[in-house]
């Protein structure tokens, strides 16, 4: 049988398969569940809008009525008010949170990522020994270790420092599991190739590993941020002026209901900084995923 026959036979083989298509009302049914979906994520997002604009009378309204009536930045005023008299400028605390959180995911990315090279790259039992204490560190809840954590940092002499809230997240095992799944997909011989031409291992590293693993970092950028910009733990922070924006919120919804609606200001701006950084980050997060459970 010539290549001619060949083909032929393959392109019947190939008319006999079943294409399956999806049918027009299908495609309309699965768009309206995603839309449903995605309206109902939304929906705490806007109420927290929302309610941030409402006035007090209006939160506590019976029956309770989605939409504000009468827009106010009342509460917005509230809060500033509230926290330059009761505890430390508002300023202050937005300044802590910033600070807390771009430092240490920053700190947190490069950290993480350095640990996951040797581990994804050199070839030692000591290595892959090493690795399987990161895997089992990530099934440890954070309440396992406050204990531990509050006695160092005070041996330390660390509490009531920005070093209290971010030395805890950049010994957190989840970002070199992740940077070393990512960094495993990166083949051998291209970092071979730069080591021939004159590079050394940061070279290597900083130029052409960080590059290619940009998803990766980016998608951990998220997760921390996120993290360290909701934490709102006071257990080593006792300086009013050391606490961040979290904790000021906590302080303030815990005086009832006469501060709810600067609670609600509070509540809105917290949201809007981890938004902005999704919406920059969110192409890279898809990526990630797909490359993390490849090799293991």
């Amino acid at each position: 049988m010539n290549t001619a026959n060949i083909d032929v036979v393959k392109l019947k083989g190939y008319k006999k398969k079943k294409v399956l298509n999806r049918s027009i009302g299908g495609t309309i049914f699965i768009f309206l569940i995603l839309i449903t979906l995605g309206a109902f994520m939304l929906l705490p997002i806007v109420y927290a809008i929302v309610t941030a604009f409402k006035p007090v009378n209006e939160i506590f309204i019976y029956p309770p009525k989605f939409w504000v009536q009468n827009p106010t930045i009342a509460n917005f005023i509230a809060m500033i008010e509230i926290t330059q008299e009761t505890w430390v400028p508002f300023e202050r605390s937005l300044f802590n949170s910033v600070f807390v959180s771009v430092a240490g995911t920053a700190l947190y990315i490069i950290i993480a990522s350095m640990a996951a090279f040797p581990l994804a790259k050199k070839k030692n039992k000591f290595i892959a020994i090493y690795y399987q204490v990161v895997v089992l560190a990530i099934l440890f809840r954070p309440e396992v270790t406050r204990t531990p954590l509050y006695i160092i940092m005070s041996g330390m002499g660390l509490l009531n420092s920005y070093l209290s809230i971010i030395l805890p997240i950049l010994a957190g095992s989840f970002g070199v599991f992740l940077m070393r799944q990512f960094m495993l997909t990166i083949p051998d011989e291209i970092l071979e190739a730069a080591k021939v031409d004159g590079a050394n291992d940061y070279m290597v590293f900083f130029r052409l590993v960080m590059p290619l693993v940009k998803p990766a970092w980016m998608t951990l950028t998220i997760f921390t941020f996120n993290s360290l910009w909701n934490t709102g733990d006071t257990q080593y922070i006792y300086n009013e002026e050391m606490k961040t924006l979290t904790a000021v919120l906590q302080s303030i919804s815990s005086a009832g209901i006469a501060r709810a609606g600067a609670g609600a200001a509070v509540a809105l701006i917290l949201m809007i900084p981890p938004i902005v950084v999704f919406i920059i980050s969110q192409s890279s997060v898809m990526e990630t995923m797909s490359h993390t459970g490849i090799k293991g």
